[in-house]
């Protein structure tokens, strides 16, 4: 992200959100995406809100990975299949990391 994250209270922060994610309904913060960019997943929370008057332009929302980019096109809803997906490649990285090549 270009700009600095700038601070919302809790109320403005959900409205952003609901305003600027045309991709998928926000009902709470404490809502989860799962990131297909960086493979976490995230809460409303945690995405992070730049721009504006006082930044650069108008307002942008950016996953709060360190070195990822993604946008709300990239964050879906962590579904059955997504979670296990996710448990399935934590098993196959550990396995990888133990067994010595």
């Amino acid at each position: 992200m270009l700009s600095s994250p700038i601070k919302l209270s809790d109320g403005d922060k959900l409205e952003t959100l609901q305003r600027l994610d045309q991709f998928r309904p926000w009902r709470s913060l404490d809502e989860k995406r799962y990131c297909l960019v960086c493979g976490k997943i995230i809460t409303g929370r945690q995405i992070q809100v730049a721009g504006g008057t006082r930044g650069n332009g108008p307002l942008r929302l950016s996953c709060p990975t360190e070195r990822c980019h993604s946008i709300p096109m990239d964050w879906v809803l962590p579904t059955d299949e997504i979670l296990e997906n996710m448990a399935l490649k934590v098993d196959e990285d550990r396995r990888a990391y133990l067994i010595p090549k």
